[in-house]
């Protein structure tokens, strides 16, 4: 059965969609951390992260990288943080979460909850700075 990613990469499931090429997608967390919290994921699915090549995660870093930049040019913090969790989707994805202190990236602290018109506004910011 095809994860939730999957089924948002295929655009069964409506996203923020934040970038994409032929081997990763990007897009907002409906319940961020913080404003500005994306997702990076592959296209394919891979359930760990160490169990993708290493060409493979040099490149998902690699197109992380100046969506973590356009980040941090929208929502003001000290640094994006990077976090890879995997617990609740079985298919490899990355935080990347605007953070001012360690605190920031605390997945047990209670999500954001913003409304659509929020995110679609934060998705444009942070697409215009790519």
């Amino acid at each position: 059965m095809a994860s939730i990613f999957t089924k948002i990469i295929q655009g069964e499931i409506p996203c923020h969609k934040i970038a994409e090429d032929d081997r990763f997608f990007a897009f907002l967390d409906i319940m961020p951390l913080r404003e500005g919290h994306v997702l990076v994921v592959p296209k394919q699915e891979v359930d760990y992260i160490f169990d993708m090549g290493d060409g493979a995660i040099s490149a998902l870093m690699l197109f992380a990288k100046p969506i973590a930049k356009a980040i941090q040019k929208v929502v003001p913090c000290k640094k994006v943080g990077v976090a890879v969790i995997g617990l609740e989707v079985p298919h490899t994805h990355l935080h990347l979460v605007p953070i001012d202190t360690a605190d920031d990236l605390n997945f047990t602290r209670p999500k954001l909850n913003p409304s659509h018109e929020e995110l679609a506004e934060v998705a444009r910011k942070i697409r215009e700075c790519l």
